[in-house]
């Protein structure tokens, strides 16, 4: 079954598509041999819809779509494609029609709103030295620096970006919440994956970063709701 099923894997703000490194060994351990993680640019919502619905209609064959963080915009919308069977929400974004990652936001804000910096053009940063308290504190100090340089910025103007057509409202979704996040409060993840109807909710005492700090239970998900979606797609053919 594992090799029936195409996983995406799709990063969000300050980060990359290696963010997904633990994970992706996790699900090659499990037998996921199709496994795929876009680079997204961060330049709007509209442009990384864009670069994921391209990396699906790739794929001959059913697709799970995996987003973290602001990821989880981004697979709310491309996750309309008819070959979606499903999404799964890591510490993620899951906008209603007309919500943004910023309106999500301010509904309650992030402890380590503070540590966030524009540039001269238009990109928004994490504080090199708050990466680690506001991204990842439950990392080890080298891992946290590592990530802290080769964050991927988004530009600003991406926050205000909103959802016009939920995939989640008619796909079947899983939800994982990370309840020490500093980036995207835990009561606005509780909050959306209530709102999902997700099939399964799991809560890590994880930061934003769970991917990479607990990512055998962020695997184990991944291949839970994998199969799960299979077996409905199946059934209902």
């Amino acid at each position: 079954m594992n090799k029936q099923v195409t996983i995406v894997l799709v990063h969000g703000f300050w980060g990359g598509a290696a963010h997904w490194s633990k994970v992706i060994l996790e699900l090659t351990r499990k037998g996921f041999d199709n496994l795929k993680a876009v680079e997204l640019p961060l330049t709007s919502l509209a442009d990384d819809v864009e670069r994921t619905r391209k990396m699906i209609a790739q794929v001959d064959g059913p697709v799970l779509l995996v987003g973290h963080s602001y990821g989880g915009a981004v697979i709310t919308e491309a996750g309309n494609q008819p070959n979606v069977v499903g999404l799964v929400f890591i510490a993620a974004f899951a906008p209603d029609v007309g919500e943004s990652p910023g309106s999500i936001t301010h509904e309650h804000p992030p402890l380590a709103v503070a540590n966030l910096v524009p540039d001269s053009d238009g990109y928004l940063w994490i504080k090199i030295d708050k990466y680690h308290e506001s991204f990842c504190e439950d990392l080890p100090a080298d891992d946290a620096r590592v990530m802290a340089v080769i964050q991927k910025a988004p530009l600003a103007s991406t926050f205000g970006d909103t959802v016009t057509t939920p995939a989640w409202k008619h796909k079947p979704s899983w939800y994982q919440i990370s309840s020490k996040d500093r980036m995207i409060s835990p009561q606005n993840q509780e909050r959306m994956a209530a709102r999902l109807g997700a099939r399964h909710v799991i809560t890590l005492d994880a930061s934003h970063a769970s991917l990479a700090s607990r990512s055998t239970e962020v695997a184990q998900l991944i291949a839970q709701a994998a199969a799960q979606a299979l077996a409905q797609q199946e059934s209902a053919s």
